[in-house]
């Protein structure tokens, strides 16, 4: 099955050529992108062929377009429009693409329902990592933010973090309008349209996509595990994600059954006596409750610890390039090999 039509119609040729070479970096996107910088060959294309999304500039909103087969309009509005362009929804031009992008897939995901068949034939299998430790102050996020970098590059990528206390707000330097609390409320009513919802909360830095983590510690410990469970299986089949990565927390009463959902799992450890007996602890009670298959999947690793780096705001972009970021890239060419 072929992949839904994303159109975009600006009459500035660099905006939309930009935005383009943008959309095409994101892989994550579950439709086909098409861009147009003339009205004429938007209406020659969709006189042709459905066009399920389009992000048109109000400059080029007409008669002819809006006879045309689409499944949603959205104006790409540079402050006012016409009033007659009142009844579509918009989102404003200059602010960066991917603040655009979030904006577009939210209008979208309040309206249109995820067709359940449609996703798993777009992408390939999607692969879940966890990083977990039961030791604290040992980088376990440091590196799950490296890692999900490092395969960003290449893949499509989604980071959940699901620790009680994640200091994200602080670490990007603002606040989100919407987080994993939000989400998770949508798995507990059940809602069919989960994954265009998801897309609409996604933020992205150095090409990874994350969802901002729970504000509250509460919000953690209370989600039961068929919620988490069920989570995972709407992102594995209907969203176009290749790779998920877990930072898991201490706060999940189920820690041992996600970790079980993991192919492969990251362990930060460190060397002193006491932190060598918790890990021992924690291997141990994997085999008495019946976990043994998750030792398998355990890779110890001991991030190199950094100093000196710039403040919190672009500490997660300079981890792609520190000493950390080529420890990571080094696992990761010894698993291929």
């Amino acid at each position: 099955m072929k992949k839904n039509i994303f159109a975009v119609c600006d009459l500035e040729v660099d905006y939309a050529c930009n935005f383009m070479d943008y959309l095409n970096q994101k892989k994550n996107i579950p439709f086909e992108i098409q861009a147009f910088t003339t009205v004429e060959s938007l209406i020659s294309y969709g006189e042709k062929t459905h066009i399920e999304l389009l992000l048109i500039s109000g400059k080029a909103m007409c008669r002819q377009v809006r006879e045309l087969d689409i499944g949603k309009i959205i104006i790409l509005s540079e402050g006012v429009h016409p009033p007659e362009l009142d009844q579509y929804p918009s989102v404003y031009k200059y602010q960066s693409s991917s603040e655009v992008i979030r904006e577009v897939m939210a209008c979208y995901g309040a309206e249109k329902a995820v067709i359940p068949v449609q996703f798993p034939v777009l992408k390939k299998t999607t692969e879940i990592l966890g990083i977990y430790s039961p030791l604290g102050r040992c980088l376990k996020t440091s590196f799950a933010l490296t890692l999900g970098q490092v395969l960003a590059r290449e893949r499509a990528v989604l980071y959940l973090n699901l620790e009680e206390y994640s200091g994200f707000e602080e670490l990007m330097g603002k606040g989100f309008a919407h987080n994993l609390s939000d989400l998770l409320y949508y798995v507990r009513q059940d809602n069919q349209n989960l994954i265009h919802k998801m897309n609409g909360m996604v933020q992205t830095v150095n090409n990874l996509d994350y969802i901002p983590p729970v504000q509250a510690p509460a919000d953690i410990r209370g989600t039961v595990w068929e919620d988490w469970e069920k989570l995972l299986q709407e992102i594995v089949l209907r969203s176009s994600y290749e790779v998920v990565v877990l930072d898991i927390g201490s706060g999940i009463d189920e820690t041992f059954q996600l970790l079980d959902q993991c192919k492969r799992i990251y362990m930060p450890v460190l060397t002193d006596v006491m932190s060598s007996c918790k890990v021992a602890q924690f291997e141990n009670l994997l085999r008495i409750w019946d976990f043994p298959q998750v030792l398998a999947k355990i890779t110890r690793v001991k991030p190199p610890f950094h100093v000196g780096f710039p403040p919190a705001e672009t500490y997660v972009e300079q981890l792609l390039w520190s000493e950390l970021g080529d420890y990571v890239r080094e696992i990761l060419r010894k698993e291929r090999e």
